[in-house]
């Protein structure tokens, strides 16, 4: 009887022993479950943060530049030569303002931020009347002169070098021109600066004068 007993008692204990055990893996298992279900809303996929990467489109700005020269100038100092560069860029965002910027820097690309930013700060308002200018003008920079004709849809830009860069990067996409004296790239932007910037549109001339427009275009 007494041996009957004891089995039992171990068959009790051994029982109690496992229930035990199965409680407590199936506690582990409901937290492991509730922490993966808060870590997944907690922190996305890596395929999720690659799509709103991609997602992500940079605007595009409306100006324009373009890099006419860069040289390597030097200045003599106490000490010795101090090397730097030069860069000359100009700006526009083809509506009818364009401009130019000059800067030095002993980096190219911190010469050229710098142009950029002078640029900005020296626009010029260019009228433009049928994708050409209303008339012929001459601009004068130290030796360098260049001389703009209107020309007719279909000529397109008669340009070249600085010049050309200029007169693109201002909206102007029918026009002939010619350059004269000096065939430096910043006296040939400059000229042609001056040229746009000395044009004046019918509605100047015509109030000057004191009559309409179509009065003097000779239109009825």
């Amino acid at each position: 009887m007494e041996e009957n007993k004891e089995i039992q008692e171990q068959e009790v204990e051994q029982e109690t022993v496992t229930q035990a055990v199965t409680e407590e893996t199936t506690a582990q298992e409901t937290a492991q479950g509730a922490f993966e279900e808060t870590t997944e809303h907690k922190r996305p996929s890596k395929k999720s943060r690659r799509r709103k990467i991609e997602t992500v489109e940079p605007t595009e700005s409306e100006w324009k530049e373009q890099v006419v020269q860069i040289r390597r100038v030097t200045k003599v100092v106490k000490g010795g030569k101090k090397l730097s560069f030069r860069a000359i860029v100009i700006v526009g965002n083809k509506k009818g303002q364009v401009g130019m910027g000059v800067a030095k820097a002993a980096e190219v690309i911190i010469a050229i931020q710098k142009a950029v930013a002078d640029a900005r700060k020296n626009l010029v308002n260019v009228p433009i009347y049928n994708t050409t200018i209303p008339h012929m003008i001459q601009g004068r920079s130290g030796a360098g002169s260049v001389i703009l004709k209107p020309a007719s849809k279909g000529t397109g830009v008669i340009a070249g070098g600085a010049v050309r860069a200029v007169l693109e990067l201002s909206g102007i996409e029918n026009i002939l021109s010619k350059s004269l004296g000096s065939k430096s790239p910043l006296n040939a932007a400059n000229a042609a600066l001056n040229a746009l910037k000395s044009l004046r549109t019918f509605k100047d001339v015509a109030a000057i004068r004191g009559i309409s427009v179509k009065q003097m275009l000779g239109q009825k």
